[in-house]
């Protein structure tokens, strides 16, 4: 019985691409090796056999580059130096670099930056907040470039690896930390609604209130976007109600962080008149004051992990199955928390 010869099948393969697409056989492997000399039309007719051809780039020909390319949906807080930290410390131990991106707000990266990727042929994409496109996940797949979401905002899909926390369970035991401290009325900022755990934060809450047999009241629920402004104006919002609550989960720690400047407006101190407990346990949760109590979400350990996984699933020809991992939360007390005045 003779064997088939993997290199001479995907040169076949190669060949019919060309023939397919009415164009030479270099220029099916300038769109492989992510060259911009190639007309855009041309490009996408040759990515669309290769994606009909399922085909992949051999391991040994796809030469690396050392970069980790670390994607973010939004990069301007301490939120973003977290993660960074955590992809730059399995980098350093690989002796890698790391690429920084950002989709400007947008859910997924633009097709410029897959093609940019594709040619920089780094050993994998970390991506937070934020996802790909069929397109995207077939180009990187056909080089042979893996991929995972870290913190997906969506459901990234079952076979997308991703790395995330017990969002539900931090939301539930901030509040249900209120909820033992007898607070009756507890307001809460949730972050954008189209972010999964935005969703999960706000579900635990909801769940931590039904369980001690209180009511979720709508006029107590704020949506803002994980900022610090949007804590600022739904604090005031909830603040200036006649019956306002005495506890306010912020759904993130810059979110509380403008709860507390609403408050010093209007006069609340803070924990006396009104509890505040944030998400992140950021590092300047510890130094404001007071200092905040708040929902430890282990970003530094999260992105380490999604470092780890991209660059394992490099090192395997065929991944059998996605990985899903999830990193446990914990509640952190500190000052910002009392029990409600009389």
């Amino acid at each position: 019985m003779t064997r088939s010869n993997p290199a001479v099948a995907q040169s076949s393969t190669l060949a019919e691409i060309a023939r397919e697409a009415g164009v030479s056989a270099p220029t099916v492997s300038k769109v492989l090796n992510g060259r911009a000399d190639v007309a855009p039309a041309t490009r996408s007719r040759v990515e669309e056999l290769l994606r009909h051809h399922g085909y992949r780039r051999r391991r040994a020909e796809a030469s690396r580059s050392p970069l980790i390319d670390l994607v973010f949906h939004e990069l301007e807080s301490a939120w973003a130096m977290e993660v960074i930290r955590g992809v730059e410390n399995v980098a350093r131990d690989e002796g890698l670099s790391v690429v920084l991106s950002e989709s400007a707000g947008r859910l997924t990266p633009g097709r410029t930056w897959a093609d940019q990727v594709a040619a920089r042929r780094p050993h994998g994409v970390v991506l937070v907040l934020s996802g790909l496109d069929e397109s995207q996940r077939a180009l990187l797949t056909s080089r042979s470039i893996p991929f995972v979401v870290m913190d997906p905002a969506g459901d990234p899909g079952d076979d997308v690896p991703s790395v995330g926390a017990t969002n539900w369970q931090g939301g539930l035991a901030a509040t249900r930390h209120l909820v033992d401290l007898g607070h009756l009325r507890i307001g809460v900022i949730s972050g954008p609604s189209r972010m999964m755990c935005s969703r999960a934060r706000l579900d635990g809450y909801r769940a931590a209130l039904e369980t001690a047999g209180l009511p979720v009241d709508p006029s107590l629920i704020r949506t803002g976007d994980f900022h610090h402004d949007a804590g600022y104006r739904c604090g005031l919002e909830l603040l200036k109600l006649a019956d306002r609550p005495t506890a306010v989960f912020a759904g993130n720690d810059l979110q509380a962080l403008g709860l507390y400047e609403a408050a010093r407006e209007l006069g609340l101190r803070v924990p006396e008149d009104l509890s505040i407990v944030g998400f992140d346990d950021l590092p300047v949760a510890r130094w404001v004051g007071p200092p905040l109590t708040t929902v430890r979400q282990p970003l530094t350990e999260m992105a380490e992990a999604a470092a780890r996984l991209v660059l394992d699933l490099g090192r395997v020809e065929r991944p059998t199955t996605a990985t899903r991992v999830e990193l446990a939360t914990s509640l952190v007390v500190r000052s910002s928390t009392a029990v409600p005045t009389a």
